[in-house]
């Protein structure tokens, strides 16, 4: 089964992953527990595009009536929630001390 860890972050800290942080995904990304992971760029350079009622709109970033955001995802591959559940755990903490994240854990469905 995949599953999809959305990571939530505050991005007004500013803070960029190191090269020790990189080395260590690299590691559950060899480990094929990881399929994919990548972060996001900030929402100032992006978009949102809603459709409601039949109508498109479209809203320029920066998004500011949130402060925590998705800033980046991994792609896991697990044997049940629970062991998709070990494997963020392990991923959120090989960013060590100095991050202040949360990810949301969520099934994705297989057509």
């Amino acid at each position: 089964m995949r599953f999809l860890s959305m990571i939530r972050v505050d991005e007004t800290t500013g803070q960029v992953p190191s090269e020790r942080l990189m080395a260590d995904m690299g590691k559950l990304t060899r480990e094929g527990v990881m399929i994919d992971t990548a972060g996001l760029r900030p929402t100032a350079e992006g978009v949102r595009v809603r459709l409601r009622r039949g109508k498109l709109s479209m809203t320029d970033g920066p998004f500011t009536e949130t402060k925590e955001v998705i800033g980046g995802y991994a792609i896991l591959e697990a044997t049940s929630k629970a062991h998709a559940i070990e494997l963020t755990k392990r991923f959120l903490e090989v960013h060590g001390d100095e991050w202040n994240i949360e990810c949301e854990v969520r099934q994705l469905d297989t057509m």
